[in-house]
């Protein structure tokens, strides 16, 4: 009798195949006190040395198996490996009497522990580097082998309590028809790079690993976030008619590939990418994005020892706008304070970080840090059309504050003989309720608008998305989150300035009509969801949208509003 399993649908298609359970290594030891430090310490570093060879060359690999952009995640474990404040904190506990094993778990907790408490789902991805990490370098100071999956069966189904990047190095795409995992989200690394190899994968699936056993037929529905457990054959003929058509859906998508991004009734509109490091340029272009939408610039700073020079931020900045060719791209100014902790900006522990002192607030207090990012936008806005994006603005004022700092900076640059945009654009990320409610007030003085709907709906909500008790709540089909991104849209339109969308909503096909109707022009998705958006928008007319979100707009519940754009759905 089959059984079915539910998590999260975090790479779209149908696997069907065998059990392949990977068994991470036994890593408990005995902690014991070491009387001869240094030597401790030397058998810590040729244990690190060792990791980062090995990571080095796995990322090399997955330059050839994946993609340049997927190796990065390895390249950064090695940096993160590396740091400063991670390798002091070992060495001192080591000078404390610590044994390396010890030393090394204890100062990765923590450090994975601070990444875990922050509310940007992209910063908490670093929580699984970190303990991907400590399993590498544990396992050389151990002497014991991690997960290797580069020999499997064909047809496997990978089941494992967590797929890590290391993991994903080493996998044989072609033998690998499914995975499942028991942790992990749809912005994991697991699933980034799941969907980077088109492998369909369902991950948080509670007790997968107990419940789902070596060698038994397993379907994982990656569209659907269900695994299969022992399918009957009628299932099995279903599921693999299911997986014919989703192939077809995909070769179709195809189609769409160097077309203009168009409503069914001509209205051009402008198809987005997100990303988070200049390298990620490149992937979005090959997507066929037509701009970058969101480029989260704080991962120059995260990745750093100290703060970024402005030499150092205007090539990353430079090298972006290079790559996108003279096409639109958003960079998002310093987004970090309260939960997003960057040790040498010596921030304060706050008790609500979400509503503390972060993003434009953190900048204008510490408006000479922030005048040298704004310099190096400038420089590199002479390579290309860079717009200013500024974060978690609440009132007007924030916004006049920065663009007063924009013109002292230009005033400067002028002086120093330096080529710059004297036009460049300085918009906000609407990501607060507060800013939605004066959408009007802040459309007089912002160049555009791009709608921050992961943030927009938390706030509104009053939802942490974190937390599973409300998790519930955390859902852009609440009549307060649409009223709020129509309210954003409807005044930008009317000022006449470009509005867009940098959050996950952008990507949902059934909103689509919804953010057609009230008159949204860009729409930034991640890039492998760029045909598949393209294909969304062409299938609507201004008028099909305005009768759908006529009816929609007057519905009182989320289950109400999303039932009524699931019918409506193309």
């Amino acid at each position: 009798m089959y059984s079915m399993f539910e998590g999260v649908n975090a790479s779209e298609g149908i696997g069907i195949g065998k059990v392949v359970l990977a068994v991470e290594p036994d890593l408990s030891f005995e902690p014991h006190e070491v009387e001869d430090a240094a030597a401790e310490k030397a058998r810590y570093q040729q244990a690190l040395e060792v990791f980062c060879q090995k990571t080095e060359a796995q990322a090399e690999r997955m330059k050839v198996t994946v993609g340049e952009n997927e190796a990065e995640i390895m390249s950064g474990h090695i940096m993160l490996a590396q740091d400063p404040g991670l390798v002091d904190g070992i060495n001192t506990a080591i000078d404390g009497g610590a044994c390396a094993e010890k030393a090394l778990v204890d100062t990765s907790t923590m450090f994975e522990n601070m990444f875990l408490a922050m509310d940007d789902e992209m910063f908490r991805l670093r929580a699984a580097d970190i303990a991907d990490i400590r399993t590498g370098i544990l396992a050389e100071l151990l002497g014991k082998d991690v997960v290797d999956l580069s020999v499997l069966p064909a047809g496997s189904i990978v089941v494992v309590h967590d797929l890590t990047p290391s993991m994903t190095a080493t996998i044989d795409k072609e033998n690998v028809a499914g995975v499942v995992t028991e942790v992990g989200g749809r912005t994991s690394h697991s699933a980034i790079i799941a969907r980077a190899l088109e492998i369909p994968a369902v991950l948080s699936v509670p007790n997968a690993c107990g419940a789902l056993l070596n060698g038994t037929t397993v379907i994982v529905d990656g569209i659907n976030g269900h695994v299969i457990n022992d399918p009957d054959e009628q299932m099995l003929e279903d599921y693999q008619k299911r997986a014919d058509a989703f192939a077809e859906e995909k070769h179709a998508l195809e189609a769409f590939r160097g077309k203009p991004t168009v409503t069914a009734d001509g209205d051009k509109k402008v198809l987005a990418c997100n990303i988070g490091n200049p390298e990620d340029a490149k992937g979005a272009v090959d997507h066929d994005a037509e701009a970058i939408g969101l480029f989260r610039s704080e991962f120059l700073f995260m990745d750093a020892k100290e703060l970024p020079s402005e030499d150092e931020q205007f090539e990353a900045y430079r090298k972006v706008a290079v790559t996108l060719k003279g096409a639109p791209v958003i960079i998002r100014t310093l987004d970090v304070g309260g939960d997003k902790e960057i040790p040498y900006l010596k921030l304060q522990k706050e008790d609500n970080p979400f509503m503390g002192y972060r993003a434009v607030r953190y900048c204008l207090d510490n408006a000479d840090e922030y005048k040298v990012q704004l310099r190096a936008l400038l420089r590199a806005s002479a390579f290309g059309d860079i717009k200013i994006m500024v974060p978690l603005v609440t009132c007007v004022e924030e916004l006049r504050q920065v663009k007063a700092l924009v013109e002292e900076c230009k005033a400067e640059l002028a002086t120093e003989g330096y080529k710059y945009n004297e036009n460049i654009e300085v918009g906000i990320m609407m990501e607060t309720a507060a800013a939605a409610n004066i959408a009007d007030i802040l459309a007089e003085e912002a160049a555009f608008f791009s709608i921050g709907t992961n943030d927009l709906t938390g706030y509104t909500m009053a939802s942490d998305r974190g937390n599973d008790k409300v998790s519930y709540l955390y859902s852009w089909y609440y009549p307060a989150v649409l009223r709020a991104i129509k309210n954003i849209i409807v005044n930008g339109v009317k000022a006449g300035i470009m509005v867009g969308m940098c959050g996950e909503a952008a990507a949902d096909p059934l909103l689509t009509p919804l953010l057609i109707s009230w008159g949204m022009e860009e729409f930034s998705v991640s890039a492998p969801s760029v045909l598949k958006t393209r294909k969304a928008i062409s299938q609507w007319t201004k008028s099909d949208a305005d009768a759908l979100e006529a009816k929609v707009m007057q519905l009182k519940t989320a289950d109400e509003v999303k039932a009524a754009l699931e019918e409506a759905a193309r």
